[in-house]
């Protein structure tokens, strides 16, 4: 599985910092699980958190320079990790994979198809068993919680081939794909992918003719719909949000 759309890296900071909100240390959880490559960016984030702890007091930290001592050390090991992980790689294609036993096969079957580790406590029979909402025929939302007067989340299941109307944002928008694939003027998103919106953009979001997309939403406010008749849909949609004031 190859991941193209990643979490900022002022986002994934204040993740290692333990300094995100609840909802949206979610979304970031359920996307690190699948990504190794943020997976190493954490590993690194900590490691370089705790040095540059040691290394100031409280009298002398400037929070601007501290911050860009941060992103200074950050580049120069992207930059020697990139050299040695380029020796690695080639490494890797030389070994041959025919020696995968079935149990390995077996294993990596199930963890494609299973709900992620840091969702299992709102999904712990599976999607079909949830307390599905629908939007229309084709398109079905699940809260999964929701923080006072903050984010709520939520997964999204869209039908094969359907979408959801144009929109735009009332607040930040966070998506996770978990299962299928989508696509809008902006690109295509698979698996694993995180993708984040906000009310400058405008999008009609399109799934795959495939398979189904289901996918982990956080959104700090309602959506908008902007076409003449699905404008109906956005009291609705304010409704079921926590943080509207509309």
């Amino acid at each position: 599985m190859t991941i193209h759309y990643h979490p900022s890296i002022e986002m994934l900071t204040d993740y290692a910092a333990g300094s995100l909100s609840l909802t949206h240390s979610m979304s970031i959880a359920t996307h690190i699980e699948q990504c190794q490559e943020c997976q190493q960016q954490i590993r690194k984030l900590t490691t370089l958190g705790g040095q540059l702890f040691t290394q100031t007091t409280t009298e002398d930290a400037n929070i601007v320079d501290l911050k860009a001592s941060f992103f200074d050390k950050l580049r120069e090991q992207d930059r020697s990790e990139s050299m040695s992980s380029t020796v690695k790689e080639q490494g890797r294609r030389d070994q041959s994979t025919d020696h995968m036993t079935s149990e390995e096969t077996l294993l990596s079957w199930e963890q494609d198809y299973q709900v992620p580790k840091s969702l299992r406590q709102f999904v712990p029979f599976g999607y079909d068993k949830l307390k599905w909402m629908p939007l229309s025929p084709s398109v079905k939302i699940a809260t999964l919680c929701q923080e006072e007067g903050g984010a709520q989340v939520a997964l999204t299941r869209i039908k094969a081939g359907a979408s959801i109307p144009t929109h735009t944002h009332t607040g930040d928008e966070i998506t996770l794909v978990l299962e299928g694939a989508f696509s809008d003027k902006s690109g295509i998103y698979r698996q694993g992918d995180f993708i984040t919106r906000d009310a400058s953009h405008k999008h009609k979001p399109m799934v795959t003719k495939d398979a189904e997309c289901i996918c982990l939403t956080v959104l700090d406010a309602p959506i908008e719909f902007t076409g003449w008749l699905t404008r109906l849909f956005n009291p609705i949609m304010r409704r079921y949000h926590p943080h509207s004031n509309h």
